[in-house]
């Protein structure tokens, strides 16, 4: 099972070196996910994280930054975005249904499944499926490897998705908000986290 982290939304001063420690640590896919952002901050965090680092990074925006820094790839926020013309590399989607997922894992490395479980960074983000529903769609082939479980995720109901067959997990808020970006600057409690989810996913 792959491990997927998303960055918080917004970018904060403590960002680059908590990144370089996480792939330090062994992080090997993540989705620089800045909505509504100038380029030029995400120009500036890319900059301050090692070379080695840019081929593990997915872009949501700004699409550019994918050749301009050697990117992993680029991530369309919906099934059926089209990708900037003459695209031509590792291209990823989030899926807000299950059947959006057999056409969009046609034409992505791998897909996510939006709002599992309710978010736990965005209170609107509510759980869309029932239990059964997901499990339908796993017997019926549609949840598999390519597809990768988000919203909601965390320690606690990683099981539920190895369980169900997705391929990964994409971890956002149980990560971040271990971590306060206004007064701290001891991210250890977070790090600790990580190698906890590492464990759990293998």
């Amino acid at each position: 099972m792959k491990l997927i982290i998303m960055t918080k939304a917004t970018f904060f001063v403590e960002e680059d070196k908590i990144l370089t420690t996480l792939f330090d640590e062994g992080l090997e896919d993540l989705h620089l996910y800045k909505p509504g952002s100038e380029p030029i901050y995400s120009e500036r965090l890319l900059t301050l994280l090692s070379e080695d680092y840019h081929r593990k990074i997915t872009v949501h925006d700004h699409f550019y930054l994918k050749e301009e820094y050697g990117l992993k790839g680029i991530h369309l926020n919906n099934a059926t975005d089209e990708p900037p013309i003459g695209y031509r590399g590792n291209m990823t989607r989030t899926c807000h249904a299950i059947d959006e997922l057999k056409e969009a894992k046609r034409k992505s490395s791998y897909v996510f499944l939006k709002s599992l479980f309710d978010s736990q960074t965005n209170p609107a983000d509510k759980q869309s499926f029932s239990i059964e529903t997901l499990q339908e769609a796993a017997r019926r082939g549609l949840i598999d490897k390519k597809v990768y479980a988000m919203g909601g995720m965390n320690l606690d109901n990683i099981q539920i998705a190895k369980d169900l067959g997705f391929g990964g997990v994409v971890i956002c808020g149980d990560l971040w908000n271990r971590f306060n970006i206004h007064n701290e600057l001891d991210y250890k409690e977070l790090i600790a986290h990580f190698r906890k989810l590492r464990k759990a996913i293998g």
